[in-house]
């Protein structure tokens, strides 16, 4: 059953759908069979999950039960905002929430779009094991848990804490999926814009043992000179 928020929620994302967006988002994404895709600039999703922020969960698990892409992005975001304004252990129950419900966190703008804005806070802000949950994900069997543990590190890296993601670029340096080669680069990148010292050490030893994807992003920002040592390492 829905609740008439939610129609109203759904009425509006159909009212913002664009042809052309929807063309863009199918060759981007390559969304699954089943999956619907209206069209809806982020933007505008952001603004809807700002206004629709007091959804219930049990709305926004509808959203996420459902096959149509945006709303399955507006609805996490809608759990970004409650995460946002949400402080200490309230924070407990949506980092379960959006835990119980990677499985429709499935493609990677809905990582990277969730993950660092509703599971980052409660890492930087949580008690010691809260970093726990990183290991757990890393070794999942499912791609896009594995990939919103490398993201989710972004709010550690934005809050000066670099180890937690470094550790996780080694543990899965050798794992078969590029989606996770490129994360692990841009999360190292990140790294290099706080503490460029940091990266370059880092790519000095282990860039010989690290996809070349991962290499090549990392060093995105570094001086071509810099840049071109490391990737011809790879």
């Amino acid at each position: 059953m829905t609740t008439d928020t939610l129609e109203r929620l759904r009425a509006e994302l159909r009212e913002r759908a664009d042809v052309g967006v929807r063309a863009q988002l199918a060759r981007v994404l390559a969304p699954a069979d089943d999956d619907e895709l209206l069209g809806v600039r982020v933007p505008l999703m952001r603004e809807l999950a700002r206004r629709y922020r007091e959804l219930s969960l049990g709305d926004v698990d509808v959203l996420l039960s459902g096959r149509v892409h945006e709303e399955r992005f507006t609805g996490l975001l809608v759990l970004a905002e409650r995460v946002r304004r949400a402080r200490g252990a309230e924070r407990k129950p949506l980092v379960d929430f959006y835990l119980a419900h990677t499985g429709r966190v499935d493609n990677w703008d809905l990582v990277d779009g969730s993950a660092y804005v509703v599971l980052g806070p409660w890492l930087v802000d949580g008690p010691p094991e809260a970093l726990d949950v990183l290991d757990e994900l890393a070794g999942s069997a499912w791609l896009w848990d594995r990939r919103i543990a490398l993201v989710a590190t972004l709010a550690l890296i934005r809050s000066g804490r670099f180890e937690p993601t470094l550790r996780l670029v080694l543990r899965l340096r050798r794992d078969p999926e590029p989606l996770i080669h490129k994360a692990s680069g841009w999360m190292l990148r990140e790294i290099g814009r706080r503490d460029e010292p940091l990266t370059v050490d880092f790519l000095d030893r282990h860039a010989s043992e690290l996809p070349r994807i991962t290499v090549r992003y990392a060093t995105e920002l570094l001086t071509p000179a810099a840049r071109a040592r490391f990737v011809r390492t790879r």
